[in-house]
């Protein structure tokens, strides 16, 4: 599995471009914004974008996927039941950081949880629940890396001031969920460097 990373939006998300090169399947995690840009260099490259995975429903991580709408609305969307409120509320939330969105709203097309089945050629996505930054927070570890959202950072933490965020339940997320992984896994955080695992552990003040 290949992996490239966009910085899209006004808050720099870190856009995942995951792509297999045997099946020439291509994934995309939390479009912020350029999705443009981001098509034509799958469709350059060759593959096939099997569908879209957020990590969560803050507008900064899916403002972007409007634009999935309407260029590619056969494009599965994916979120967790718990955060579709804020795709509602999204210019409200919006508002807070001064920023304005008249645009048509966002359909997502399913919700998902852990138990959903999905995968990128032979690599299975395993989805993880991990409340606290919002509500229908979701990590995904495919192929030994993990995609955090804005749940861990490199040694800090997802905001849990703003829009249901709840302290106690994004910590015991990541104990229990997160730092159970292998210490070797990379974690590709919703903002930011990259970091590890083994690193959270033995740096992240939050966690001690």
């Amino acid at each position: 599995m290949n992996i490239k990373i966009y910085h899209t939006g006004p808050l720099e998300v870190n856009t995942y471009l995951l792509t297999d090169e045997e099946s020439k399947e291509a994934v995309l995690i939390d479009v912020g914004g350029s999705f443009s840009k981001i098509k034509n260099d799958i469709d350059e490259l060759g593959y096939k974008l099997k569908f879209i995975l957020n990590t969560h429903g803050h507008f900064d991580h899916l403002f972007g996927e409007k634009e999935v709408n309407q260029l590619c609305p056969d494009i599965p969307v994916y979120l967790h039941k718990n955060d579709y409120h804020h795709i509602e509320n999204m210019s409200k939330e919006m508002k807070y950081f001064g920023l304005t969105d008249n645009s048509e709203p966002l359909k997502i097309t399913e919700f998902i949880d852990e138990n959903t089945n999905l995968s990128l050629g032979k690599n299975k996505i395993t989805i993880l629940y991990t409340p606290g930054h919002s509500q229908g927070s979701l990590s995904y570890y495919i192929d030994g890396k993990l995609f955090s959202g804005d749940a861990l950072f490199q040694r800090s933490i997802g905001r849990t001031d703003l829009f249901g965020g709840d302290f106690d339940t994004l910590i015991n997320s990541i104990k229990t969920k997160l730092l159970t992984l292998n210490d070797e896994t990379t974690v590709y955080p919703g903002h930011g460097p990259c970091t590890t695992i083994r690193d959270e552990k033995k740096y992240n003040v939050y966690l001690k």
